[in-house]
């Protein structure tokens, strides 16, 4: 038996009459970046398949499921560690005042065994000092899983300026990078990372970009200190933001392979990609954060799908405050569900031989590179920051997103949409401690949260 197959005239005819009338382009749609999804992909898209897997294991596991932990008591932060570590966590992210010398970030690090538990820095501004105090803590075991994460150009972009300069501060995450790489051969040396870019409200293309150029930065000055080219592309470690909207998100980790492949035969030392997933900020509710639960898993989806090495996600009250020990333990929980029941990780590349991911991956890994390409154009990053070359791109996505929201083209579930009249408060361990104020040289790129408008209206 045969059935008529029918003409592609016929297909867009029954699509046309499934839409009334409408026609089917209606279906397409331009993202922040210009670039369009279309409701169907096909092989005669003529892209090539993209098979983008995480190159690393982290103990067996298929990513490394990272806790942050942000306090400034030694004591709390230490219990909060150790609690994380022992319920399922792989490494840990600190940040606060704990940072702020050895003797404070060691009792805070009471147990951890270094040699198996990487631990990762978010020091901002202070990111040589905490470097130089956690390698005391280490106490010279070169088998030391130390994450530095020096990124000094992420800090001055947010604040748009730094206390010492951005040349120095440059200068001085070189040196120290230079001075820890001998000692702890395993460390990795600098944060590359766009989320300051996607917090600002930026686009993917735009963050891949600014993770591209913070990357060639950092090598660049790193090289200048005297590190050969391979050990400061081995030390760098990509970040990027993964948010709800985890078709993209995964996309764009994928293209971020494909960007850093690039680069790193530009540089002669061609190296896989270590890319560090972190979930989004500016995606988070404050006045009704339980919906944030559904958010971050679907973040935590797109780390785990899109090949992040590393995922990192917050607390599912972040918006309001540092998370408890509940928030916390959703977090982690959250990974754990991903990884070992819905075994995510059971597959190299899940999203490999998709038509419309390997389009989607392509098309972003352009845009990135073409952003990146406007970026060096100007003298590398920092030029361009200075130069406020990137700053109204930023903005420019950024009200494309709010447009979406204002007049309903886009939601917030629990904000713009299915909004609980009688919310639920969650508590939290405390309010963010504000930043040190820095004299301004450049626009900044401030942190926003889409729901924050909405949430104010609504008071």
């Amino acid at each position: 038996m045969t059935f008529p197959i029918p003409t592609p005239l016929e297909w867009r005819e029954s699509a046309e009459k499934a839409l009334k009338d409408r026609p089917l382009e209606s279906l397409l749609h331009l993202d922040a970046d210009q670039l369009v999804t279309r409701p169907l992909y096909a092989d005669a898209t003529g892209v090539q398949p993209v098979f983008a897997p995480r190159p690393s294991d982290a103990e067996g596991r298929a990513w490394d499921l990272r806790t942050s932990v942000e306090g400034d008591d030694a004591e709390a932060v230490n219990a909060a560690i150790l609690t994380d570590l022992q319920e399922g966590a792989a490494s840990v992210l600190i940040s606060g005042g704990v940072l702020a010398d050895a003797a404070t970030l060691g009792r805070a690090l009471d147990g951890v065994a270094l040699e198996l538990a990487p631990v990762a820095l978010d020091a901002g501004f202070a990111g040589v000092e905490a470097a130089d105090a956690l390698a005391v803590v280490a106490k010279g075991s070169p088998r030391a899983m130390l994450r530095f994460h020096l990124d000094p150009i992420s800090a001055f972009a947010e604040a748009g300026g730094s206390p010492r300069g951005i040349d120095d501060d440059l200068g001085a995450a070189a040196d120290a990078a230079l001075r820890h790489a001998g000692v702890y051969p395993h460390a990795s040396l600098f944060l590359a990372s766009g989320r300051v870019v996607h917090e600002a409200g930026g686009s993917a293309a735009q963050e891949l970009a600014f993770a591209a150029s913070g990357a060639v930065a950092y090598v660049k000055a790193a090289v200048t200190a005297g590190l050969s080219v391979e050990a400061a592309l081995k030390g760098v470690v990509v970040g990027l933001s993964v948010d709800q909207e985890y078709f993209d998100a995964l996309a764009k980790l994928r293209a971020m392979r494909l960007i850093w492949a690039n680069l790193s035969r530009a540089f002669g030392a061609e190296t896989p990609a270590d890319v560090e997933a972190r979930s989004s900020r500016r995606m988070l509710s404050a006045r009704d954060p339980w919906p944030n639960l559904l958010r971050l898993t679907a973040a935590g989806f797109a780390g785990a799908v899109g090949g992040a090495d590393v995922v990192v996600l917050d607390g599912f009250t972040r918006a309001s405050g540092r998370p408890d020990a509940f928030a916390r333990r959703q977090a982690r929980n959250t990974q754990l569900v991903l990884m070992e029941e819905a075994n995510l990780g059971r597959v190299d590349d899940p999203a490999a031989g998709s038509w419309y991911l390997d389009a989607r991956t392509h098309d972003l890994a352009l845009a990135g590179w073409t952003e990146f390409q406007v970026i060096e154009a100007e003298g590398g990053l920092v030029e361009a920051l200075k130069g406020g070359v990137i700053q109204p791109r930023i903005a420019r996505a950024r009200q494309v997103r709010e447009a979406a929201l204002a007049n309903g083209s886009a939601q917030i579930i629990g904000v713009t949409k299915y909004v609980d009249a009688d919310v639920r408060a969650a508590p939290v361990e405390g309010a963010d401690v504000a930043a040190a104020s820095v004299q301004p040289v450049c626009e900044l790129l401030a942190p926003i949260r889409f729901a924050a408008s909405f949430e104010e209206a609504g008071q």
